[in-house]
């Protein structure tokens, strides 16, 4: 069906009474498609920080999200969770134990800000941060696997901030563009202190002399895009982690080369000092989420229409129990207009999360 009002069905009909002459209204509601055809946010929680997702051949989906506590006794070492339909999500298993838990960087770090990629050689790649809250040297690793549900096996650093010259180096995202003779692996990285890219000659290995900035010390989360021939660049900015007090928000620019420059829609770029990009995601106190940002990837479903997964704060809702904030998965549509995402587009939640029903995603089954 096209729509929350096809998803609908209801008939109306009157009946008149022998002894009155006034009409009685009658209302039959037919609900039993209604779980498969329309949501509402959280798609999941109590938490998938950071998310990020990846859609395997069997048509099941795979999200992964930052090491956290969700409740008292119950720690997750990069939670892995599975859908059939990025609606209805089950708690799969960790990506890593207590014990192969990578170790490489500083003392206690943790796990955070996943990115899942699947290789042309058939194996799954899982690159993440690892890192204290305020850490001299983290760094960016990857772990691989056989299978989407593990368990991966830590394969060890990719860099370090020293290594790689850039300070709080964190928030992997790698991308291949291109084919054949023009294929290129890049790795795009960063944490309020410039987002850089970095040409990859392989799954682990950076061409460190390529190292380009591409934004300033406004963004993390970096997540580039294709479109149309374009290259867009989300970048959250903002606290991700004060609680219901949370201003995290994304913003977009664009390119023409995956390199840059990315700018914004009023043609300002971003890579100069105090430049945002077009505003995509921000929260809203009235409407109960704020801090939307650190999003995952965009996918588009069977009727075209395309989706985005980030993570949200319930300001009545905001902490785990040890403290961390609490961010459960959401998901929200985009429409492409003038060139530029929108979130929300035509409604009175605009470029904000979604709280109603909203209709599903689409993907056909076999």
């Amino acid at each position: 069906m096209s729509g929350i009002v096809g998803m609908l069905t209801m008939v109306l009909f009157t009946v008149y009474s022998c002894r009155e002459e006034w009409p009685k209204t009658v209302i039959w509601l037919d609900t039993s498609s209604l779980p498969d055809t329309i949501y509402q946010n959280p798609v999941f929680e109590p938490d998938l920080a950071d998310p990020t997702f990846i859609k395997t051949s069997d048509g099941k989906f795979y999200a992964y999200g930052t090491e956290n506590t969700w409740k008292e006794g119950e720690h997750h070492i990069v939670p892995i969770i599975m859908s059939k339909d990025l609606i209805n999500w089950t708690y799969v298993s960790d990506a890593f134990t207590s014990s192969t838990k990578p170790k490489w960087g500083t003392v206690n770090a943790g796990v955070w800000a996943p990115q899942i990629v699947y290789g042309e050689d058939g194996v799954y790649y899982l690159y993440y941060s690892l890192s204290t809250w305020g850490d001299a040297n983290p760094g960016i690793g990857v772990a691989t696997a056989t299978s989407p549900e593990g368990p991966f096996t830590d394969q060890g650093k990719v860099f370090n901030s020293t290594e790689s010259g850039v300070a709080n180096g964190i928030d992997p995202f790698f991308i291949t563009v291109g084919s054949g003779r023009n294929k290129k692996n890049y790795m795009f990285w960063g944490s309020f202190r410039g987002i850089y890219c970095v040409e990859m000659t392989d799954y682990k290995t950076p061409k460190l002399a390529t190292k380009k900035q591409i934004a300033n010390g406004m963004f993390e989360a970096v997540y580039i895009y294709q479109y149309s021939g374009k290259f867009y660049f989300f970048g959250s900015s903002g606290s991700c982690c004060e609680g219901a007090n949370s201003q995290y928000r994304v913003t977009v620019a664009k390119a023409d080369a995956i390199t840059g420059p990315y700018l914004a829609q009023n043609g300002n770029g971003i890579l100069t000092n105090g430049v945002e990009g077009t505003p995509f995601l921000r929260g809203d106190q009235s409407i109960g989420w704020v801090g939307p940002g650190h999003n995952g990837e965009i996918i588009q479903d069977d009727n075209g229409r395309y989706f985005i997964l980030y993570h949200a704060i319930n300001i009545n809702n905001p902490l785990l129990p040890g403290g961390a904030t609490r961010r459960p998965l959401m998901l929200d549509e985009i429409t492409w207009v003038d060139g530029w995402p929108v979130i929300n587009h035509d409604n009175d939640n605009q470029g904000k999360p979604s709280h109603g029903m909203k209709e599903s995603p689409y993907f056909e089954t076999e």
